[in-house]
């Protein structure tokens, strides 16, 4: 009798433990540089936790801290993740120079679609080709924005030649390059800087895309806009939403399982679904406040494409010389792109 009850007592005790654990409540912080009114904190960001708390029954919390409330530059969100400073972070691969090459495959210019289908297949890629790069994390979300443009002071740029001169913000080293390469004086710096940066004359111009503009006030403090025509934009950057290992593998297996089915490729198109439809809204903006959009035509943009080839063969001489197959996975993922149906 007194083993049984023992084993009786035993078997309650697990019940209760296993009940404990099933019930359990986390609460995980969520650190990101830009306002909360921008396009991905407002359209994507805060939707996505919502969904995340509403299927855990309300046992994840998610607090939300924008504009790097929690301290620290842009560029050391990454390394806030994989050091558990926070749970999770969004941020833009290229604010650490060369940590992520082949990642920098979709930051090639002539790429990206929009933001929904670049994303797509961008979060395809990144899973199949480059999880190596992201083994200090656990990446929930990878994806990119839409097409990136120039907003240029003064007259602007209507053709190439209109480069030469003009010192512009570029938001990676791959497009830094590029903005070089095609006559530029190139700038690096994460977004936030931008407006100051503009009102000083420090910049001239900025390569965003048009979405990014509104947050920053960016059609107030220049008067053109150029974009290029056809189906490719001129650039885009990579973006990542990434958690912190042992804050996931402290997660129940329920409560993993939540943050697996809001991770992934459909997770990446809400991300660029939302900075799709705010490009609309902030070209829509430049528009109504007077400033001029120039459209390159095509010939125009054949030019540039030529300006621009040289980075491509940059970053292949760059991948070749750490021994990565750089022509395999640009074919990759020029195949992924051209895959994905631009919605």
């Amino acid at each position: 009798m007194k083993r049984m009850r023992a084993v009786a007592l035993g078997l309650l005790a697990s019940a209760a433990l296993a009940a404990a654990a099933a019930a359990q409540e986390v609460t995980l912080r969520l650190h990101q540089f830009l306002p909360m009114q921008s396009s991905i904190p407002a359209g994507a960001i805060t939707p996505w936790i919502a969904a995340v708390e509403a299927e855990s029954g309300g046992r994840i919390r998610i607090e939300h801290y924008p504009s790097m409330q929690l301290g620290g530059a842009p560029p050391a969100l990454y390394d806030q993740a994989r050091d558990g400073v926070v749970d999770i972070v969004w941020t833009v691969l290229g604010y650490t120079p060369g940590r992520f090459p082949r990642a920098e495959a979709f930051e090639l210019p002539f790429m990206v679609t929009t933001a929904e289908a670049t994303s797509r297949a961008f979060d395809a890629y990144a899973r199949a080709y480059a999880m190596d790069e992201f083994a200090e994390v656990r990446p929930l979300v990878f994806h990119t924005h839409g097409p990136g443009l120039l907003h240029v002071r003064g007259a602007g740029v209507t053709r190439l030649e209109d480069m030469k001169g003009l010192t512009l913000r570029g938001p990676t080293r791959i497009v830094t390059g590029m903005l070089g390469d095609l006559g530029a004086t190139a700038v690096g710096m994460p977004v936030p800087a931008v407006p100051e940066a503009l009102s000083k004359g420090v910049i001239d111009g900025v390569a965003i895309p048009w979405e990014v503009t509104l947050p920053l006030k960016v059609t107030e403090l220049v008067s053109t806009h150029t974009e290029l025509s056809g189906d490719r934009g001129l650039y885009t950057a990579t973006f990542i939403l990434a958690m912190n290992k042992d804050s996931y593998n402290a997660l129940p297996d329920d409560l993993k399982a939540v943050i697996d089915r809001h991770s992934g490729a459909e997770t990446a198109a809400l991300f660029g679904r939302a900075m799709d439809e705010v490009d609309v809204i902030g070209r829509a903006r430049a528009v109504a406040a007077g400033n001029t959009v120039i459209v390159l035509d095509a010939a125009e943009v054949a030019r540039w494409r030529a300006a621009s080839a040289g980075v491509v063969d940059r970053w292949l001489a760059e991948m070749a010389a750490r021994g990565i197959d750089g022509a395999a996975l640009l074919q990759a993922t020029q195949a992924l792109i051209a895959a994905e149906p631009a919605r």
